[in-house]
């Protein structure tokens, strides 16, 4: 019974999330106005596959994000600081 409870939780779970990120996703997508419709049919696609796999998906993102930011540490530390001064002078 609470084996059972558990695996309709995960499953519970596991649609939630893949919801949100398909909506959070879709939303990126729907903003991007110079794509063609090539390329929207297969973004379309991979939002859909991407939205499934989600459990895959963003370990790999997050990943990238982490390579991403040690690459180009050095200018994101001066816009913030660019950022940071500006709010501070006002």
């Amino acid at each position: 019974m609470l084996q059972t409870f558990f695996y309709y939780l995960a499953i519970i779970f596991y649609l939630v999330m893949a919801y949100c990120y398909f909506t959070v996703w879709l939303d990126f997508f729907l903003q991007d106005e110079e794509m063609n419709l090539v390329q929207r049919s297969f973004s379309g696609a991979i939002l859909v596959i991407g939205s499934i796999l989600w459990p895959i998906v963003i370990p790999f993102a997050y990943l990238e994000l982490l390579n991403f930011n040690k690459q180009h540490k050095k200018t994101i530390d001066i816009l913030i600081n660019k950022s940071n001064s500006k709010i501070r002078d006002r």
